[in-house]
């Protein structure tokens, strides 16, 4: 999910996500189907992400847009080329939904992932149909807005679907079959905001991993359905520490982020009011902004905070459990948690300038912002990123929705390469957007 400044995207998750960029349209093959390798293989690859099915559609992202999804997997389901459909991250949304709106209604998980399926169930029917037809591998791994849903929920509602899971729950690289030199994960791994966060709350909530990044969506899609003309409250200034730790900066920088996001999506409650309903994840009652909101107690004092506390210290343990290969500085994770380009600079570090990584094509979601960029590796070979863009109504990151890539590896033939297009389905006519192609 996303970014602060842009409502839709980790769907409003804690900066998230990503400021403007457009993708461009050039040298790309228009004589080809989308789904179509011009032979009878079947060895193509498609990868959307970020559908946000939503168990309520007053405030789901994607509800405009279901019946144009549904229509593009049963032209997947019919194409003799395809070989594996991948959705990479935020399938079943579970942030997004208002602060003060019960996610479970009293039940449990288990019961608020069938309400998805029963919400969306022409998509949830369409992907169940080309999972039991067995022609296409169909296969899931976790984002942040799905960061806490079990295996078992979902293979409840698509029996028979492949998941690539870490360990480790909310995480997971997918390698296609026969397919080694790409990877495939949502890329919120690397987000301050969003990833996995086993450290922080403990002892309010045993167990919990949900990051700070899903109590900003809860609040920003809050804002969504109250859009209030005047706030209610505003955050109040605190200053840096005078002692100037390191800790303590790193603490201002993150309630910096906090009340920028705060401003932008102003709410009709003050900041003290319990209107945080959670019952998620281990969080039993009800909080208030404030108890996430760094404060001070006196002015120019030490900088504290009640959730996540201590949560700039433990940055480095937390990316040691969820396995990031390349240690991201903590002031640069949380500056850089709302901008696209940083999910972008993750992608190249992680795989194609870690020593360690062969891959030479890396596909995330999270962003929403749908594009192609060419680099080098350590060793000076080609290497291709590609976002897949999101599938919800209004993408307010790009001036597009529903993307997806679609990957043709390459042949014996030495000449051969392995092509990534991408592609959007608006107006239900799939159009190319960009591609590019090496050879591994």
């Amino acid at each position: 999910m996303k970014n602060p400044t842009s409502i839709s995207v980790l769907s409003l998750v804690v900066l998230f996500v990503i400021m403007f960029s457009a993708c461009k349209d050039e040298q790309v093959d228009h004589t080809i189907g989308a789904f179509n390798n011009g032979g009878n293989e079947r060895n193509m690859i498609v990868v959307m992400s970020d559908l946000h099915l939503g168990a309520d559609l007053t405030y789901a992202e994607c509800n405009k847009n279901l019946g144009s999804l549904e229509k593009l997997l049963k032209q997947i389901k019919a194409a003799p080329n395809v070989k594996e459909l991948v959705i990479a991250g935020d399938m079943l949304d579970e942030w997004f939904v208002p602060a003060n709106v019960d996610t479970y209604k009293g039940k449990d998980q288990a019961d608020f992932v069938k309400r998805i399926a029963a919400t969306n169930k022409g998509v949830i029917d369409a992907l169940n149909s080309i999972i039991g037809e067995k022609k296409i591998r169909v296969t899931y791994v976790p984002g942040n807005h799905d960061l806490t849903i079990t295996a078992a929920n979902v293979e409840s509602i698509l029996p028979g679907i492949n998941q690539a899971r870490d360990k480790e729950q909310g995480l997971g690289t997918y390698l296609p079959v026969d397919c080694s030199k790409i990877a495939i994960e949502h890329g919120h791994r690397y987000n301050f905001f969003c990833a996995p966060d086993p450290i922080s709350n403990q002892d309010i909530a045993p167990g919990t991993i949900l990051p700070p990044g899903y109590f900003y969506t809860r609040i920003a899609v809050l804002y969504v359905m109250q859009k209030p003309v005047t706030p209610a409250d505003t955050p109040p200034a605190i200053t840096k520490d005078p002692l100037g730790t390191a800790s303590q900066s790193l603490l201002f920088t993150y309630w910096y982020v906090w009340s920028k996001a705060l401003i932008s999506y102003p709410i009709a409650n003050k900041f003290d009011e319990k209107i945080i309903v959670t019952n998620v994840d281990g969080f039993k009652g009800n909080y208030a902004v404030n108890d996430i909101l760094p404060y001070q107690t006196t002015p120019g004092g030490v900088i504290d905070v009640k959730l996540y506390k201590g949560i700039q210290d433990s940055w480095t343990e937390r990316q040691t459990r969820n396995h990031v290969a390349i240690p991201i500085p903590v002031s640069q994770a949380i500056a850089g948690s709302g901008k696209a380009s940083e999910s972008e600079l993750q992608a190249q570090n992680q795989y194609f300038l870690n020593p360690a990584s062969d891959k030479r094509i890396v596909i995330f979601g999270h962003t929403h912002d749908p594009k192609i960029i060419a680099s080098t590796n350590l060793t000076g070979q080609k290497c291709i990123y590609a976002n897949s863009g999101t599938w919800i109504d209004h993408n307010g990151v790009a001036p597009t929705t529903m993307s997806f890539v679609v990957i043709t590896p390459q042949n014996a033939n030495a000449s051969s390469q392995t092509y990534v297009k991408l592609y959007n389905f608006q107006n239900e006519v799939i159009t190319a957007m960009a591609q590019d192609s090496i050879r591994y």
